[in-house]
């Protein structure tokens, strides 16, 4: 059994950002490269949704909104940076919109200057715990 959640989306939403990065490297703009990311996924037939809003809420009451940069196939939430790294901060933060959400994967994905990096999170496991304990 092949236990890679998404393997398929996955494989082609990092060659979608690869092909993007390796055309303008970390030279533009979040909004430039988010503009030729969702034209490399609709190539890759996946389903883009961009700047969705999803509901955040704490002891079963919305208390806000989240809208990721992008989310694949209903099923993979996308957030870009286009900045020289990305910091401690990012990850915790991205981690946290991710635990608050439905969705068990999301891409923290940076065009930067010198490397482009993609950190692959899942969060299935340990909701499913959460959700156990304060039933």
């Amino acid at each position: 059994m092949d236990s890679f959640l998404y393997k398929e989306e996955t494989y082609k939403i990092r060659g979608a950002c690869f092909k993007v990065w390796k055309e303008f490297g970390g030279a533009f703009k979040e909004s430039i490269v988010d503009k030729a990311l969702t034209e490399e996924l609709l190539k890759n037939n996946l389903k883009v949704e961009d700047q969705k809003r999803i509901d955040i809420f704490y002891n079963n009451k919305k208390i806000g909104t989240y809208i990721p940069d992008k989310i694949i196939n209903s099923s993979i939430i996308l957030e870009l940076k286009c900045k020289p790294f990305i910091t401690r901060e990012d990850k915790k933060q991205f981690w946290h919109y991710l635990k608050a959400s439905l969705y068990k994967l999301g891409l923290l994905i940076n065009f930067g200057s010198k490397n482009l990096e993609i950190f692959r999170r899942i969060y299935d496991k340990a909701r499913e715990k959460s959700l156990r304990e304060s039933a």
